[in-house]
């Protein structure tokens, strides 16, 4: 292979982050608010160039919540095509496991309003549908012991 090869190789965006899931049995998972845009997201971002899916993971939480972590394995791929003038990407969730319902985020007011533990239904009504799906899709994963691979949510 050639420079000039790789080069002419198609690039794609792509971002991860993390599912926390709260201690009990209410299914509530960790959202945080954006203060750049409409919705809501799980704590992540994009991976940069260079930087592995799961480093980037890491690297999000900690900006984001103040939480230093080791995300655990991965729960969900998601290809997702172009959208609102974005690329096509990929889009990776690991598992980041249970928390304390009291635990302390500390968050960038520069970039994030506010967060969340949100019910499955808060999900769906917080989320645009297609990331409300990768999310559900995580949390069964997550329970179920798997890694699912979808396409815009949709398992393909």
């Amino acid at each position: 292979m050639t420079a000039e090869w790789t080069a002419s190789l198609p690039r794609k965006r792509m971002g991860a982050g993390v599912l926390f899931r709260r201690a009990g049995d209410d299914d509530r998972v960790l959202l945080v608010e954006p203060a750049y845009k409409p919705g809501w997201e799980i704590p992540g971002g994009v991976v940069e160039a260079d930087e592995s899916p799961r480093a980037a993971a890491a690297r999000e939480v900690a900006e984001e919540t103040g939480l230093t972590i080791v995300p655990g394995r991965l729960l969900v791929a998601d290809w997702v095509p172009p959208l609102d003038g974005r690329t096509e990407g990929l889009m990776m969730l690991f598992d980041g496991g249970v928390l304390d319902a009291d635990v302390v985020i500390t968050l960038p007011a520069e970039e994030l309003r506010s967060w969340t533990w949100a019910t499955p239904q808060e999900v769906e009504e917080l989320m645009l549908a297609f990331v409300a799906r990768r999310v559900t899709a995580a949390r069964h994963a997550a329970g179920a012991g798997t890694t699912v691979y979808l396409e815009l949510g949709f398992e393909g």
